[in-house]
């Protein structure tokens, strides 16, 4: 028998239990008859799904479009869809939150191009069903809005406006820094290596702010030779964990600012003959799918896409239908995903 989860199952707490990606089950779950999942894991998913009580039903039947209807139509508007996984994800989160009230989503990838954010906002915006605008960002920054949203209900996904004139979702990353050091204090490590993403990006920035905070509440040194600058891919976080590992007094422990980087310094300590986790503990950021795959399976941080997702729906239709909501920007929490990369220190 499946455990039982707090509060209202989702997409997530089903992946989690099935061992595959939130897309897979959100695929499963809608019935596309053209997704290539086995039939296996068809089944995994739709049993864990029943047993946790995910309203099955809601994704049964279609919707109808038919005149007079209230306004079901959630135009999803983005710089970008499609290059990296997480914009999918927080994609499918919009369109099941939206789904379960019985609404449909319509995404548009600008690539940050303001004429084609214009056009697409002069066609959309006098469709007849349209009940309001989800604004996306790939990387998670402050944006202006355009002036053509002035006055439509709208709801902004992974970026804020400095003025907060409208609701907003978006990662809590300094809590996400802060819970990965944390792991790896918790674990007895002091000398804690910090592999992150460019410095102008605001989620690198944030992530760099829980790792010092968290050190400071363990009372730890800030040490600024621990800390590397990589381009969150993997050939960065190898030759940065290299450098680190290389030093006169190296870490006992990598916290990488995403799971790519974190394989790249996978594969340092194994360069170096360091086994993970016994001489080396490593924790990564995102929890993506290659992360339960890496050997031994990454310790990480969820980056909560789906979650995101599908709060900009839902809050976007109580906006939309006169319910009271705040313009506050909402920090959704990144949850520590411990697996087995990380150990005491050796002594």
């Amino acid at each position: 028998m499946t455990k039982a989860v707090r509060g209202r199952p989702t997409m997530t707490d089903i992946a989690k239990l099935a061992g595959v990606s939130q897309s897979t089950v959100s695929l499963v779950i809608n019935h596309l008859s053209g997704a290539k999942v086995s039939r296996a894991t068809r089944e995994t998913v739709l049993r864990i799904a029943r047993e946790l009580g995910y309203p099955l039903e809601r994704h049964q039947g279609r919707h109808d479009n038919r005149p007079g209807q209230a306004p079901n139509l959630i135009v999803y508007l983005t710089d970008e869809l499609t290059t990296s996984p997480h914009a999918m994800q927080t994609m499918d989160g919009a369109k099941d939150g939206a789904w379960d009230q019985d609404c449909l989503v319509a995404a548009f990838a600008t690539r940050g191009d303001p004429g084609r954010e214009q056009a697409v906002l002069a066609r959309m915006l006098d469709h007849p069903a349209l009940l309001g605008v989800i604004y996306a960002t790939i990387f998670t920054r402050a944006v202006t809005l355009p002036a053509a949203l002035d006055g439509v209900p709208t709801v902004l996904l992974n970026c804020h406006e400095r003025e907060c004139r409208h609701p907003a979702v978006v990662p809590a990353e300094q809590q996400g820094g802060y819970s990965a050091t944390m792991h790896l204090v918790a674990g007895g490590h002091r000398r804690i290596g910090f592999i992150n993403g460019e410095g102008w990006i605001e989620a690198a920035a944030d992530r760099l702010k829980g790792y010092r905070h968290a050190l400071l509440d363990a009372g730890i040194p800030f040490d600024p030779a621990l800390v590397r600058e990589g381009d969150w891919q993997v050939e960065s976080g190898y030759a940065h964990a290299l450098s680190l590992l290389d030093g006169p007094d190296r870490p006992s422990a990598l916290f990488c600012a995403n799971d790519l980087m974190a394989l790249g310094a996978l594969d340092a300590a194994r360069e170096r003959k360091l086994a993970v986790p016994r001489e080396l503990s490593v924790v990564g950021y995102d929890d993506q799918d290659l992360a339960r795959y890496t050997h031994p399976p990454l310790s990480t941080v969820l980056l909560p896409n789906y979650e995101m997702g599908r709060w900009a729906a839902e809050t976007l239709i109580a906006l939309a239908r006169g319910g009271k909501v705040s313009n506050a920007v909402f920090q959704s929490e990144c949850p520590l995903v411990s697996r087995d990369s990380v150990a005491p220190p050796a002594s």
